[in-house]
């Protein structure tokens, strides 16, 4: 059986020899696509492969109709939304995340930013400080329990909504859990989106939800640039002085956010929420292990499909 990894931002090369060794150790042979420029590159490396390992690739309907041997595709990460799940079980193929590989690695970016930010960009101006400061959580999944833990750290209050997280699991963990998403927006000065892009989340954090948030408030999101009314983002931003916006996720406007509020926007220049050598570690090999467990055992634990 054949595995591929294919990625245009690659894998760090301990990861691979980590893959390697969980793929080849099973008996399967292991193929690398990396750097790729062209789809068609992706078309022409799929015909004969078993196995597919990706990072954010956009693996389509035409991804799936070119691979006819495959069988499993599994997503170095959390999000899946690069990924059509509908065309992957047209095709019978299994489709499944690693959840958790990369929570630590985007929960403390997520504090970095928010430090860089709230620290006027360290150009040597009096800034502020997090400590005392309250924290919302919107959703709280893998990355937000960490982002939660570092937060106790600072000394923060911290918040969390999340309709499909038991109050108690989230108590639990010393967070306070309220009942509506407003009320969320309302305590909290920062709030850290961690909420996927669905039909329902999509264009959901708009002018109305962010303008519940007190004086000096800061929005930082780490989850998916769809999950944005950009739009109405940019008009709160010209209404409120105080509003501030840091994302690992380059927005659709972003040249007009650069241009009109440079000092209260921060942008990393590409993706970065799962960019350090131990998430590449830890999210290739569960990838390569989950993928000889389905391949040999059957076992889809993380299954998406």
């Amino acid at each position: 059986m054949k595995v591929l990894v294919a990625t245009d931002k690659p894998f760090a090369s301990v990861a691979i020899d980590g893959i390697r060794k969980a793929v080849e150790s099973a008996g399967m042979k292991l193929e690398l696509l990396e750097k790729y420029t062209d789809k068609k590159q992706l078309l022409e490396a799929v015909a004969d492969v078993d196995a597919l390992i990706i990072r954010s690739d956009i693996i389509d309907a035409e991804v799936f109709d070119a691979a006819k041997k495959l069988k499993i595709v599994v997503r170095a990460g959390a999000g899946y939304d690069n990924i059509d799940l509908k065309a992957a079980t047209a095709h019978n193929v299994c489709v499944m995340n690693t959840p958790g590989q990369n929570a630590n690695a985007v929960a403390e970016l997520v504090f970095g930013m928010m430090i860089y930010q709230i620290r006027n960009h360290f150009n040597g101006t009096s800034g502020t400080e997090l400590k005392g400061k309250t924290l919302g959580l919107h959703a709280y999944g893998n990355v937000a329990k960490n982002v939660a833990r570092i937060a106790k750290c600072f000394g923060m209050t911290i918040y969390a909504f999340d309709p499909f997280c038991p109050k108690e699991v989230i108590e639990k963990d010393g967070v306070i859990a309220v009942e509506s998403v407003d009320k969320l927006y309302e305590k909290s000065q920062f709030v850290s989106l961690h909420i996927p892009a669905t039909a329902e989340t999509k264009k959901s954090i708009n002018y109305t939800l962010l303008n519940l948030m007190p004086k000096n408030a800061v929005l930082i999101n780490t989850a998916r640039k769809e999950v944005i009314n950009e739009e109405e983002l940019l008009q709160l931003m010209e209404d409120r002085k105080d509003f501030k916006y840091i994302s690992d996720i380059q927005p659709d406007l972003e040249a007009l956010f650069i241009e009109k509020y440079p000092e209260r926007i921060l942008f990393t220049p590409k993706k970065m929420g799962a960019q350090t050598a131990e998430a590449n570690i830890n999210a290739g090999i569960a990838a390569a292990n989950q993928i000889v467990g389905f391949l040999k055992e059957g076992i889809d634990k993380f299954r998406l499909n």
